[in-house]
């Protein structure tokens, strides 16, 4: 982790308002949450920084404060794979070894609470709470997974719909989404070609399933029942 290049960055977070948590990936109590504000460190990261690399030394967890991310591998051809997004609230950077599996990157300017996966472990150690939400944390993580294999299976209109409900009970109460990511990263999570992408947007569309803003990043769902259909 680049942690040395943003040390002017850092700042102890307060605890007197505990940050939100997001529907999906977020801890449902806040005892993690709490405990992550009071031992973690306030980082800013601007669009397309680092936060960090494939191979990296897994020593610490990361919550998002504002800001979008995104982890992705390299494969062996050159192509990217976006393994996953993370919104405001979400926690990331969970290992199951030493190392990071992924690596991270801010989609856009972006403030992360880092926090030493040692000392949140030798806390879940004392705290059966925080060692209940560290349980069920892991299997939120296990469960995206399972979910993004599923997704990859099906056909190019069945994954734009997916990702698109996705969304919208991730970050939305409503049915208009606010789609922080490139078209790019949605094909590169999809595993389609960012023309896929447009074309099959533009057919929900035709199809009167969504509406797509002219800044094509705010998409409203006209007929949810259509997308999951």
């Amino acid at each position: 982790m680049h942690l040395s290049t943003h040390t002017d960055g850092i700042r102890r977070i307060s605890t007197d308002r505990p940050v939100s948590a997001s529907r999906t990936g977020a801890v449902d109590a806040d005892a993690l949450g709490q405990s992550m504000q009071l031992m973690g460190a306030m980082m800013t990261y601007p669009r397309d920084a680092e936060i960090f690399g494939e191979n990296e030394p897994a020593d610490y967890l990361y919550k998002v404060v504002s800001g979008t991310v995104r982890t992705y591998k390299i494969l062996n051809d050159g192509r990217r794979q976006v393994s996953g997004f993370y919104l405001p609230g979400d926690i990331f950077g969970l290992e199951f070894t030493d190392e990071h599996t992924l690596s991270a990157e801010a989609i856009s300017d972006a403030k992360v609470l880092v926090v030493k996966r040692s000392a949140l472990n030798a806390l879940a150690g004392r705290d059966a709470s925080v060692a209940q939400q560290f349980f069920a944390l892991t299997g939120r993580e296990l469960h995206r997974v399972q979910d993004r294999i599923l997704l990859l299976i099906k056909n190019a209109r069945e994954r734009v719909a997916s990702f698109l409900l996705e969304m919208a009970e991730r970050g939305s109460e409503n049915n208009t989404i606010e789609l922080p990511m490139s078209r790019q990263d949605i094909a590169d999570y999809l595993g389609l070609t960012i023309e896929t992408v447009c074309r099959t947007l533009s057919a929900l569309e035709t199809a009167s399933a969504i509406e797509v803003s002219a800044s094509s990043r705010r998409i409203v769902l006209r007929n949810r029942a259509a997308l999951a259909a």
